[in-house]
């Protein structure tokens, strides 16, 4: 095959909210929740933190470690990721120093362990479990994002009271929760056992972060208990309005240079690609509605947890060579998503990827199938699309085409470059 539609690059022209000082941010939302009132010197103070690569996440969290020293607090860090770092505590702590949060880097102690305490029985008859640091600790303040979840639709999705439930209840919990949704619904177990742990385990404030479209923080709130599901909800208002997207309706082939837990739970965020409730195909009202799917890499932070890519069509041969097949499966598992470890079609070169797309678009001539190559689903500000995109992204006011058009840049191997952005420069 040797005709391949011609390429150009686009930059969206985001109306942009953004938090310049995360650290003051944080201090000063924490300040007005006046925790001096119910913390003694002494008190020790768990501290949540996920494995989604988090903007600032460590900016924030030690902004967190500092507020509360300066109470007389004794703050110490607990990972609240459920199965994830290969269901073990030391893959846990791995992913936190990846994020840049240590001990020597936070100034506090990092208490890692898969062992949990059933706190209660849920109303619905099955255990709640806690991470066991955290219990054993005076009070904890849980930190996480606000995001759409990239399975389950509510007025609550991804954020405080998901991980108090996912995160903190480790792989015990995770495993029992995510098995009851199957049987009642997200909005249920969320409710019910974010109830019982804001009752019996401590929790003394949240402090949840919104992103923005350039993958930065948007916006910082430090929230009462009492608040959660209040404030979770006016949050995840803010950030649906702020989630980046493919401003296409209809794509031939998706490339994306990554994909891993650090970007999303689902290895590429489902909102981003339309794929929310069909590992392949959009349903009805989501766009973009994606033909095709080609990974071509993981990122380095997910160690080889690859949950995901089976949402794909296509993959980069090196991708199935950098899948670590029992932490993808113990997590995909886990979350009861086992086609998300499901394996695509390889080959070892992008050429060769394009030209089984190429014959796999019915009459369209080569030269105007719909191509977009973005580097994650997190960072859409800039990509590249094929020349079919040109007269529509010419009439858009928030697109900006910023290069001319180009031959696609194939080596001589038959690979374009790994990331995106060093492309048609």
């Amino acid at each position: 095959m040797s005709d391949y539609p011609r390429v150009f690059k686009v930059r969206q022209l985001f109306d942009v909210e953004q938090v310049d000082d995360v650290a003051g941010a944080v201090d000063s939302s924490l300040a007005a929740l006046d925790l001096g009132e119910k913390i003694k010197a002494g008190d020790t103070v768990a501290i949540s933190v996920g494995s989604r690569g988090i903007a600032n996440i460590d900016i924030a969290i030690g902004a967190i470690v500092k507020h509360l020293q300066a109470l007389g607090a004794e703050p110490f860090v607990v990972p609240a990721m459920g199965s994830h770092g290969g269901g073990t505590a030391e893959g846990q702590r791995a992913i936190l120093a990846g994020y840049g949060i240590t001990a020597e880097t936070m100034g506090c102690p990092i208490r890692a362990s898969m062992e949990t305490v059933v706190v209660c029985k849920a109303a619905e008859g099955f255990p709640v479990h806690f991470d066991k640091y955290a219990w054993e600790a005076d009070h904890v303040v849980v930190c996480n994002r606000v995001k759409p979840h990239t399975n389950f639709v509510g007025e609550i999705e991804s954020g405080l009271m998901k991980m108090m439930l996912i995160g903190l209840g480790k792989h015990n919990g995770a495993k029992i929760y995510h098995r009851a949704i199957m049987d009642f619904s997200f909005g249920q177990i969320v409710r019910s056992v974010a109830k019982e742990v804001l009752d019996k385990c401590g929790v003394i404030a949240g402090v949840a972060l919104v992103e923005n479209q350039l993958d930065n923080t948007g916006k910082v709130a430090a929230v009462q208990p009492r608040e959660f599901e209040d404030r979770e909800k006016e949050l995840l208002v803010e950030a649906k309005r702020m989630m980046p997207t493919i401003p296409f309706e209809d794509v031939d082939l998706l490339a994306i240079d990554q994909i891993g837990k650090d970007i999303s739970g689902s290895g590429m965020d489902t909102n981003t690609i339309g794929r929310k409730y069909n590992d392949h195909k959009a349903s009805e009202g989501e766009t973009p509605r994606v033909r095709f799917v080609a990974v071509r890499g993981l990122t380095v932070a997910t160690h080889g947890n690859a949950t995901g890519l089976g949402m794909s069509e296509f993959c980069r041969s090196r991708v199935t060579r950098q899948v670590d097949k029992q932490i993808t499966r113990i997590n995909c598992i886990t979350g009861g998503h086992v086609t998300a470890a499901m394996t695509p079609l390889d080959y070892e070169t992008d050429r060769e990827i394009l030209d089984v797309v190429l014959q796999s678009c019915g009459l369209t001539p080569p030269e105007n199938i719909r191509f977009v190559w973005i580097r994650n689903t997190l960072d859409v500000a800039e990509f590249i699309c094929s020349e079919a995109y040109w007269d529509y992204v010419q009439s858009r006011d928030d697109l900006e085409i910023i290069s001319d058009l180009h031959e696609l840049p194939f080596d001589a191997e038959g690979n374009w470059v790994d990331n995106v952005h060093e492309a048609l420069q």
